[in-house]
């Protein structure tokens, strides 16, 4: 479980991805997306990018630890 709260969108964005990565179909722009929300989304809440990022990948490919 993460210690952020994620907005729903995001996730939703980054478990699409994390489906695309592991059958080999991730775009650059899906990838994008994620990214720039991501970055939208840490700078909203004051937080450093990269452990935003680790937290949600974390989140998405680790949900039941």
């Amino acid at each position: 479980m993460s210690d952020f709260e994620f907005p729903d969108d995001l996730l939703a964005a980054e478990r699409e991805a994390w489906a695309a990565i592991q059958v080999g179909t991730l775009t650059p722009q899906q990838a994008d997306a994620v990214q720039t929300r991501l970055t939208a989304w840490a700078a909203e809440a004051g937080l450093d990018r990269y452990t935003a990022e680790m937290a949600l990948k974390r989140a998405v490919r680790h949900a039941e630890g």
